[in-house]
């Protein structure tokens, strides 16, 4: 996790320690003559504590006056992953909002639902760029080369990819990656003939379809042995997700581990756990979230690929707005290192801290 973006410390840490506004704080930091000068250095004795180090690029934004309006398209559903995204987005974002920064927030329902709706109507509303989910790549396909050769949009792909098309940039954890990883630690934890399944959301996504490919070729490279017995699609419902596990469970009585590629883990683990192949059965589940906490501690979750929702989200404002203002290139992919999540590591994750 060393080499994953961390939030610095800003102007609302600085007005929370000082005890004042943030617009007090920003008249003192830039040496606005309508603070007084007791409270200044007041300001400027919190900035120095916290470490506060000046955001050259939102000076250059502060200074040219304009408007950056980026629309963000991201999915409701599911909530345990979208939503650390969506929160990156809008803190990062925050920290440019009184600078000229705008987000057009543009949800749509679920993974593939809506999507091309959503960005034919950003179209009209003067964004400079998208923050996209695309979870039915082909279709938005037309869309998104429409975005960027014709309207000059550009296009972010984050937490899946539409890599046929002209978006400029895709920021997640390599796909292929989180299967490998997933795959390595199954072979360690279940046995050389182990019979293991993969339930994932839609395999026509492309994280969904790497991550399966990644765990299969693995597999069989490090349990040659072994059999990748079935490959669910739940397309990110719960209750599709849970009838499918326990019949999962019900006709392969011999299945030694399930691989679940995306946040929808619930399901799993309450199935496991009322067929009573909990803790017999090793499940490898995806990223982190308050809700999981209790199936790591219970063994049911034996381990999690953790994807840094909340980072991928922080990392797509920080590129456009680098892009935007001193002209940095968008890189063709922005691949985040993958961490493991074991009971005994739990605490090192942001998420745990959000548990009630």
């Amino acid at each position: 996790m060393k080499d994953a973006p961390q939030p610095r410390a800003g102007v609302r840490d600085i007005a929370r320690a000082a005890g004042v506004s943030l617009g007090t704080v920003h008249r003192a930091l830039h040496g606005r003559a309508d603070v007084n000068e007791k409270t200044r250095q007041k300001v400027l004795a919190a900035a120095r504590r916290l470490g506060y180090q000046p955001n050259l690029t939102a000076r250059a934004l502060a200074s040219a006056k304009t408007t950056i309006r980026i629309g963000v398209c991201i999915p409701r559903k599911i909530r345990y992953f979208y939503d650390q995204m969506r929160d990156g987005i809008l803190e990062e974002a925050e920290r440019y909002s009184h600078l000229g920064l705008e987000i057009l927030y543009e949800p749509v329902p679920s993974l593939g639902s809506g999507e091309e709706a959503a960005l034919t109507r950003m179209f009209s509303e003067n964004v400079r760029a998208i923050v996209l989910t695309p979870g039915l790549p082909g279709r938005l396909t037309p869309l998104i080369d429409e975005a960027e050769k014709q309207r000059g949009i550009r296009v972010v792909c984050v937490a899946s990819d539409d890599s046929s098309s002209a978006r400029s940039t895709a920021i997640s954890v390599e796909p292929r990656l989180n299967g490998t990883l997933a795959a390595e630690l199954m072979s360690k934890l279940t046995h050389p003939r182990a019979r293991v399944a993969v339930i994932t959301g839609m395999m026509a996504t492309e994280d969904h379809a790497g991550k399966v490919q990644g765990f299969a070729a693995e597999f069989q490279r490090a349990c040659p042995q072994g059999q990748l017995a079935a490959i669910i699609e739940d397309h990110q419902t719960e209750r599709e997700s849970y009838v499918k596990s326990l019949e999962l469970l019900r006709t392969e009585p011999e299945l030694a581990g399930i691989y679940v590629s995306t946040a929808n883990c619930l399901p799993v683990c309450r199935a496991l756990q009322e067929s009573g192949a909990a803790g017999r059965v090793k499940l490898i589940t995806t990223d982190l979230f308050p809700e999981a906490l209790p199936w790591f501690e219970r063994n049911v979750i034996s381990a999690s690929i953790y994807q840094h929702p909340y980072v991928q989200g922080q990392t797509a404002i920080r590129l456009l707005v680098d892009h935007f203002l001193q002209q940095a290139p968008l890189p063709a992919t922005h691949y985040l290192n993958p961490a493991i999540v074991l009971k005994a590591n739990l605490q090192l994750f942001r998420e745990i801290h959000a548990r009630s």
